[in-house]
């Protein structure tokens, strides 16, 4: 298998980008950082606080810092926001500077495992799943803009899909 050094994962929310990505990680051996994480850590408050207080634009501003320093990291598997790909900027850094592995997961399926979430602030103020075929009519194409591989994360376990992943890598 080829080594990787940087290992990027997008996808829709309830993909399982953060899941997957700690195993694939570990498999990988390379270090997991969720940049959602990243940016609740350094501005030290959740996600959908910093998006009452600022709004979307103010946390897609602290989402393109992070991700233009992370995708400069060596030895990482960094696992992006549902909208990281939104930026033009954010797409670019991705697909040039490591192997972007795009998630896909249906809308059914992000519904069904994102339906308890209250940490999705864009799931907040009407029907799930009407937000969520939105968003994916326009991030999908996105998406799939900056992947050098898309995996279907709909059959198996988060095992199954980081052992397909290896998989897919080694040939």
């Amino acid at each position: 298998m080829p080594k990787l050094h940087r290992v990027f994962l997008v996808g829709p929310m309830g993909a399982g980008k953060t899941t997957v990505g700690k195993l694939l990680a570990r498999q990988l051996q390379l270090a997991f950082i969720d940049s959602d994480n990243e940016i609740e850590e350094r501005t030290g408050a959740d996600i959908p606080w910093i998006f009452d207080v600022e709004g979307e634009s103010g946390f897609r501003d602290r989402e393109q810092a992070v991700i233009e320093e992370l995708t400069q990291l060596e030895g990482v598997l960094v696992s992006t926001g549902g909208g990281a790909v939104l930026r033009p900027e954010n797409r670019q850094a991705l697909a040039a500077r490591g192997f972007v592995i795009y998630l896909h997961a249906t809308v059914a399926q992000q519904a069904a495992r994102t339906n308890q979430d209250r940490n999705r602030p864009l799931l907040q103020g009407g029907d799930p799943e009407t937000i969520l075929r939105e968003l994916m009519a326009t991030r999908d194409p996105l998406y799939r803009e900056i992947a050098d591989l898309v995996i279907d994360t709909g059959a198996g376990s988060a095992r199954t899909l980081t052992q397909r992943i290896v998989r897919e890598l080694e040939d």
